[in-house]
């Protein structure tokens, strides 16, 4: 494992932070599509959840980094300090395996840079609807439809900020070269694509639920603007495409 791997997986679990942090707090009171399976309505809880498992994959990486560093290719910096202080950190991180494969892999970068764009563009939008923007659908008294920024080119952008962090955890951490396959819960064969596909399912099945609600709401509170709005942006996360 390098440096670099150590470092992006940092930066990632930052970003990743930064875009599944509540920018504003939700008035219970003016929440709508209530009427949701719970299970589509607990986004705000399975992104602390995913914000803790990203932060938790950081830190056992970064403990493995740790225990590998060495002082002139021979002796560990940890073991120059103690004897004990490498194989412990090794045995904490990597318990299953001495030799575990994690580095940097075309998967692991892809994976970087779609959190990386993922967050900013989920940033850009809590800055552009300003105290609009709540983690549940709520409206808001000075509600009012908002048109710019990533919203010139989708009608849900944060949305597509979600999906994009999905994904690039998901190339990050669940393929081969990561703590979590090659040491963690999902070391064994398959299970790391059950998990992938079951948090797919559902991110899709939220962004789906939820941009309907959205686009009946706007279009009930703004009819005409609406209506100008949805022909001139047809395309829900991504142009072109959906």
């Amino acid at each position: 494992m390098s440096l670099a791997r150590a470092t992006l997986v940092i930066v990632q679990a930052l970003t990743n932070h930064w875009a599944c942090t509540p920018p504003n707090p939700t008035q219970q009171k003016s929440r709508y599509h209530t009427e949701e399976l719970y299970i589509l309505q607990i986004a705000p809880l399975v992104f602390k959840l995913h914000m803790i498992i990203i932060w938790i994959c950081a830190f056992f990486e970064v403990i493995y980094y740790l225990s590998t560093l060495s002082v002139f290719g021979t002796t560990t910096i940890l073991s120059s300090v103690s004897p004990f202080a490498s194989p412990i950190l090794k045995t904490l991180a990597c318990p299953s395996t001495s030799t575990p494969r994690i580095g940097i892999s075309p998967f692991f970068v892809i994976g970087i840079v779609a959190v990386v764009l993922g967050s900013y563009i989920r940033l850009d939008c809590f800055k552009t609807l300003g105290k609009l923007f709540t983690f549940d659908l709520t409206v808001h008294p000075e509600h009012r439809l908002v048109t710019s920024s990533f919203y010139a080119y989708v009608r849900h952008p944060a949305y597509t900020g979600s999906m994009l962090l999905v994904a690039g955890i998901a190339f990050s951490h669940l393929t081969e070269g990561s703590w979590l396959t090659e040491c963690g819960p999902l070391k064994s064969n398959g299970s790391a694509l059950v998990v992938w596909a079951a948090w797919w399912v559902w991110t899709l099945a939220v962004g789906v639920s939820r941009a309907e609600a959205e686009d009946k709401q706007m279009q009930k509170m703004f009819p005409g603007e609406w209506e100008r709005y949805a022909e001139n942006v047809a395309w829900w996360f991504f142009p072109g495409l959906a």
